[in-house]
């Protein structure tokens, strides 16, 4: 009897929270426009990563020389690059290299190997909060690192990724003689993917790219001028577009941009993701606080291929989701096949030359 009896009045209570608009009353009607706009900016189109074919590599478009890669998860090494740093080994080799503002004006390189190897590879430095953001889209990446403090360890030991970190795994490491500390630390790819783990799975495609013959879409462009501003150092990078090579070559603080064989950094392509950073609390042995990119959402984003230049957008809705590159009519840009570098450039930091 009382069941039959509550079953009208649950009727009549789904109806008036219906006309009450979801039950939401006047307090969060507020609330829930605020997070339809917020899931209409940053959007789905970031949620889904592009669709590899067969035999390709899903970091840079290339045909795999080497089919046995094509399952191994992905491995992500911290490249510092502190003037005293370089010239560093491997980010001519690596598939995608991300560069990320650290503390004062120094950069440091998010460096992402799937389809190549480099032995060996470094120096390699310590972790920082930003990296966790962008290894959580990739499938569980091996992560490679000399180290952080306590608040950011507990951070990585929390995070979707396979430490393989000094601290983790020493013997993979050694110090580089003719190097000055802490700027000596390297590995051996080889020697970091013999840790991959069960639960990693090769990573997602970051980027979609042009088919054979696909002309690139874009304004003609010659390159693009980075700052990574501090108070005491300033990193100056400027990419220029090279017809003969179809890259875009690559000079810091006015000097060519060279890795340990001489051999200049020139991408196929260059992404300028522009961001803000944010101050996480914490400071370096210095004393300057170590900031973080803030990559969940969306903002303004320039895209370097083939000469031409795309002034499109960027989109992350969550920490999982790959990041969407479109053009200014809400589609995906295609790169061209090849290394791609993205630029986590502060907003107001950079313009096209």
């Amino acid at each position: 009897m009382l069941a039959r009896m509550r079953r009208p009045l649950i009727v009549l209570l789904l109806i008036a929270c219906v006309l009450a608009g979801a039950c939401g009353g006047g307090k969060d009607k507020k609330t829930s426009a605020a997070r339809t706009t917020t899931t209409a900016a940053t959007g789905a189109p970031g949620s889904t990563a592009p669709t590899v074919p067969s035999g390709i590599a899903p970091l840079t478009g290339l045909p795999l020389a080497d089919g046995a890669r094509a399952g191994r998860p992905a491995l992500v090494v911290k490249i510092d690059n502190a003037p005293k740093a370089r010239p560093q080994v491997g980010i001519n080799q690596a598939d995608v290299v991300i560069e990320e503002k650290v503390e004062d004006g120094v950069t440091r390189f998010f460096t992402i190997f799937h389809s190549t190897e480099s032995d060996p590879v470094g120096p390699v430095r310590s972790a920082r909060t930003t990296d966790i953001i962008l290894a959580s889209a990739m499938h569980r990446p091996l992560f490679a690192y000399s180290g952080t403090n306590a608040t950011f360890q507990e951070q990585v030991n929390r995070a979707p990724l396979v430490d393989v970190g000094i601290n983790a795994m020493p013997g993979a490491y050694f110090r580089q003689s003719g190097r000055p500390a802490p700027y000596n630390l390297f590995s051996r790819t080889s020697a970091l993917w013999q840790h991959a783990a069960p639960q990693s799975s090769a990573p997602p495609a970051l980027f979609r790219f042009r088919a054979g013959g696909q002309a690139a879409a874009g304004a003609p462009g010659a390159g693009v001028h980075i700052e990574f501003v501090g108070k005491h150092i300033t990193t100056v990078v400027d990419y220029t577009w090279d017809v003969g090579s179809g890259t875009w070559r690559r000079v810091e603080n006015g000097t060519p941009h060279t890795d340990g064989a001489g051999a200049q950094v020139a991408p196929k392509n260059v992404v300028v993701q522009l961001v803000q950073y944010k101050d996480t609390g914490q400071v370096d042995r210095s004393g300057t606080s170590v900031p973080e990119a803030e990559l969940i959402g969306s903002g303004e984003a320039w895209i370097l291929t083939d000469g031409k230049v795309v002034k499109g957008t960027w989109a992350k809705p969550t920490p999982e989701a790959v990041t969407a590159y479109n053009g200014p009519d809400g589609t995906p840009v295609p790169l061209t096949p090849g290394q791609t570098w993205v630029e986590l450039a502060p907003v107001g930091s950079a313009r096209l030359t």
